[in-house]
Order: structure tokens, then sequence, then C-alpha cells
């Protein structure tokens, strides 16, 4: 039996700020657009989809729980990027808080955290 991942969805607050942050930080093309969900395709196929938070519990018959302004959500997306400082760059200036800074991490990659306006931890890395 094959099962491949395709696609993450993160449920977001705010659609339209979550929409504005990731297309400033990362300029993925959107594949799906309808007022409540998003979804962009990232390069190599995978996809990442933003859902409005209370629309999202209608597939799953309960709303996610919000997050805290300025807590982290149990979620964390790691992207390699072939140049690490620009893609830092275009987090914070999209408006990402930075968590940690960029350093070689116990597993021997290079890596550096931040946050999106949801509290969904990103990090940006490449290998040691």
């Amino acid at each position: 039996m094959l099962v491949r991942h395709a696609l993450t969805i993160l449920a977001v607050s705010d659609l339209e700020r979550a929409k504005r942050f990731y297309a400033a930080a990362f300029g993925w093309p959107r594949t799906v657009e309808v007022p409540v969900y998003v979804e962009h395709e990232l390069p190599g196929g995978m996809r990442l989809g933003l859902y409005e938070r209370t629309a999202f519990g209608a597939n799953t018959g309960q709303v996610p729980a919000p997050i805290a302004a300025g807590a982290l959500a149990p979620t964390e997306l790691y992207f390699y990027a072939d140049d690490v400082p620009a893609a830092m760059a275009r987090l914070v200036a999209a408006g990402a808080r930075e968590l940690s800074a960029l350093a070689l991490r116990p597993w021997g990659d290079h890596a550096a955290y931040y946050a999106d306006p949801d509290g969904n931890v990103l990090v940006v890395a490449r290998p040691g």
C-alpha cells in the first residue's frame, strides 16, 4: 500500500492576513482560492492550504481551538531553502516572529525558527 503526503492544511484565525503573509513570505502560486480556503503549490508538488478556522470545523465536526496571541501552535513546517538568509529576510519582512536564530542543530542542519501570525512554527534550513 502506497500512502504519500500531498497536502498540509493549517486552520487560521484570519484568512486574509494568512494569505498576505504566505504570499509575502514564500511567493508560491495559489492553485485554489475560495472564500474560506486557499491552497498553494510548493516546489516538488506538495501543497499547503490555509483554511479559515471556523470553516475548517465543518469538515472535522469540531472547530480547532484558537491560539492566543504570542503563543505557539503545535505545528511545525520545516523547509529547505537554497538561500537561507534570503528566506529568513522574507519571513521577517512578511511579519514572522523570530523564535531561534540560524544555528547548526544537533541533527546536522543549519536552521532558523519563526512563527507565522497564527503561531505555526516555520523553519528554514539547509543541510549541514
